[in-house]
């Protein structure tokens, strides 16, 4: 199951990572929607029988500490009526192991297992869309600590012509979520990027907030690869521009071909599209049972 803050995407696989059926349906008020979950899943078990084990994919921020009280809902997230939401104790019924994880981190596992990052140990995998989030793999596991990193609510520095954009995210304002995520590009222009004429300023702004992002991610985790992804990267014309801003705000500091001459493989699009993320739930599903 990956359950994010537009949709959620259910789905049943197997160990080779292919999926013999799939749903997906808007995000709606938590009961409606994980009433659809427990449907889903009920339907497959009849279908496929007994499932071996379920693993979630979350928007966040989550629980993920097991012997935490809370463990398997979500915290106080911006998506209006979720936080709280016991996103585990809504598959309670189903008598199987129970794995759950962001879903970026699921999405991360997924490229590394199957996709665009199967030759490397580390990534990140980001996604831009309705939030901000980012997914790390450090030596083929998910990275977990005080909790799980919360990526999109970095701050950025303000590009000089966005000065008086206050952001959306209404826990800090201003963020790499408050200023570059999906809402934020409507907020600003009443429509989606992909509506915006090309020569419109905030291409550039996009562009560059994703590209600072992305130097944050180079100069504090060090990743052998970031993979990006989310609805705003539909507009794959996105990812020169943010390369290159990539590179301007590392100023040549990492001497590494990766963020030169073979910065095209190392900033890039999702190998799995829009299953990143259902295969990753896949992926917590199997690691779980």
């Amino acid at each position: 199951m990956e359950a994010g803050g537009t949709k959620f995407v259910c789905a049943v696989g197997d160990a080779s990572g292919r999926i013999h059926a799939e749903e997906r349906f808007a995000t709606t008020d938590p009961p409606a929607t994980l009433a659809s979950v427990v449907d889903f899943l009920r339907r497959g078990s009849r279908r496929f029988g007994p499932l071996a084990g379920i693993g979630v994919g979350c928007f966040g921020p989550l629980e993920i500490e097991r012997q935490r009280a809370h463990y398997g809902r979500i915290g106080r997230t911006p998506k209006a009526g979720w936080s709280g939401i016991d996103i585990l104790g809504s598959l309670a019924e189903f008598a199987c192991p129970l794995a759950i994880d962001t879903d970026v981190n699921a999405a991360a596992l997924a490229e590394h297992r199957w996709g665009a990052a199967r030759d490397v140990q580390s990534l990140v995998y980001l996604t831009i869309g309705t939030g901000i989030g980012g997914g790390v793999i450090i030596d083929g596991k998910p990275v977990h600590g005080l909790m799980h990193p919360e990526i999109g609510h970095l701050y950025p520095r303000r590009h000089p012509q966005d000065r008086d954009f206050a952001g959306v995210c209404p826990f800090h304002g201003d963020c790499h979520e408050g200023l570059a995520s999906g809402p934020a590009i409507i907020a600003r222009r009443g429509t989606a990027l992909s509506d915006l004429d090309p020569a419109d300023v905030l291409w550039e702004i996009e562009a560059d907030y994703l590209g600072q992002l992305c130097a944050a991610l180079v100069l504090s985790l060090s990743p052998e690869r970031i993979v990006i992804g989310g609805g705003v990267m539909q507009e794959t014309r996105l990812l020169a521009p943010l390369r290159a801003r990539l590179r301007h705000w590392l100023h040549d500091y990492i001497d590494r071909p990766q963020l030169s001459t073979e910065i095209e493989r190392f900033v890039v699009l999702p190998g799995l599209g829009r299953q990143s993320g259902v295969l990753g739930a896949l992926a917590l599903a199997l690691d779980g049972a």
